[in-house]
């Protein structure tokens, strides 16, 4: 199957299952329709589909991994809620629509971004299908990686670090924290749910580090080169709020280069897992060479 074909047959699964924990559930109307306006928004639902496939790779069904990937999305999707705020990143456009607070205003928007962090929790706490053992585990990981050791602490030194000059380094641990930490919890929670052992997640935490720095690095390319229209947002909105970014410290063909590199690393370290790799290798292709 080609890529492309298996990343669309994965996000059909997980924009039709992750709308079903709202639906249901006594959620005051005009809370849940802002929830769901950026749940179903699309995207390319990386993180749940990176859960799935490390299931795959592993020879476990995917659908074990549904109720873990839907938690991610929802963790993933309030980010971006609270990225666009005024107080924030001030966006207008997400997706190729209206922000959630220019659609529900930003009370809403904030308490929608919070009702969805918190839910997370709660889907996979009152998971009929992991185990005790399992659920600690998953919940411990995305707790740290959302909370303030991992992408509220990138959030945080992002926005301090806006019209001042930052070395690589300081980038990089901005940057790791702020997407990659969850890109990194997206892999690992396929890996447990496929009960790994610990030397099999390491190399996976080593490959999904890699590929987290180069996620974030096409983003800042596409930032620079990318279409507006494609992207679902303006192109340039890292120069306009002042950020460095990689191209910016390292020049374009310099961002390019070390994109390569990062891949070449992530692809190293999962090639050492004791896991089917074609896909997780097709993704990782697919992440550096995406066009929004």
């Amino acid at each position: 199957m080609k890529i492309q074909d298996y990343l669309k047959d994965k996000k059909h699964l997980i924009d039709e299952y992750l709308p079903s924990y709202l639906k249901h559930k006594a959620i005051p109307a005009n809370l849940k329709e802002a929830m769901l306006y950026s749940l179903e928004a699309g995207g390319k639902r990386l993180r749940p589909i990176l859960t799935l496939s490390v299931l795959e790779a592993f020879g476990q069904r995917a659908e074990v991994g549904l109720e873990a990937a839907c938690a991610l999305e929802m963790v993933h999707t309030y980010s971006l809620i609270h990225d666009d705020l005024p107080s924030m990143d001030d966006d207008d456009f997400r997706r190729g629509k209206p922000t959630n607070h220019k659609m529900f205003g930003e009370a809403t928007a904030i308490l929608a971004g919070d009702a969805l962090l918190t839910m997370s929790f709660q889907v996979i706490a009152q998971s009929s299908t992991y185990s005790s053992g399992q659920k600690v585990a998953l919940l411990s990981l995305l707790a740290e990686a959302a909370g303030a050791e991992g992408m509220v602490a990138g959030q945080t030194v992002d926005m301090e670090s806006e019209n001042k000059k930052l070395t690589l380094g300081e980038l990089q641990s901005i940057h790791e924290r702020k997407t990659g930490r969850l890109l990194e919890v997206s892999v690992l929670f396929g890996a447990i749910l496929a009960n790994a052992s610990e030397q099999d997640l390491s190399h996976l935490r080593a490959f999904s580090r890699h590929l987290g720095i180069a996620f974030q690095i096409q983003d800042d390319i596409l930032d620079v080169m990318g279409d507006s229209e494609l992207m679902g947002k303006p192109a340039g909105s890292d120069e306009h709020n002042m950020k460095s970014t990689y191209p910016k410290l390292l020049t374009l063909d310099g961002a390019k280069e070390q994109l390569t590199s990062q891949l070449a690393l992530s692809k190293e370290n999962l090639r050492k897992a004791n896991v089917e790799p074609v896909i997780l290798e097709g993704i990782a292709d697919y992440i550096v060479s995406r066009n929004h």
